[in-house]
């Protein structure tokens, strides 16, 4: 059930920094997902979370700014920009 849980969330979060970042149209669900798992995985190291801690409102924020910053730093090494 966790796993299904992360998928999830991690394709909820993936999807919404993407749209934030206007790179929606450039992946697809399962890159949103990965993109929404690393993100967890950045927001876990910077506010010091644990990616097996219970889903809460702070806890996706923190996944949420983890993939915005995922997506910056590809948009930055992809096109010279943050955009």
């Amino acid at each position: 059930m966790g796993l299904i849980v992360w998928l999830v969330i991690g394709g909820v979060v993936g999807w919404l920094a993407s749209m934030v970042m206007r790179t929606d149209a450039q992946q697809g669900v399962l890159l949103n997902i990965v993109v929404g798992i690393v993100g967890a995985f950045i927001g876990g190291l910077l506010f010091g979370g644990s990616i097996n801690s219970a889903v809460t409102v702070m806890t996706f924020v923190s996944s949420l700014v983890g993939a915005i910053i995922l997506l910056a730093i590809v948009n930055l090494v992809r096109r010279g920009s943050l955009r």
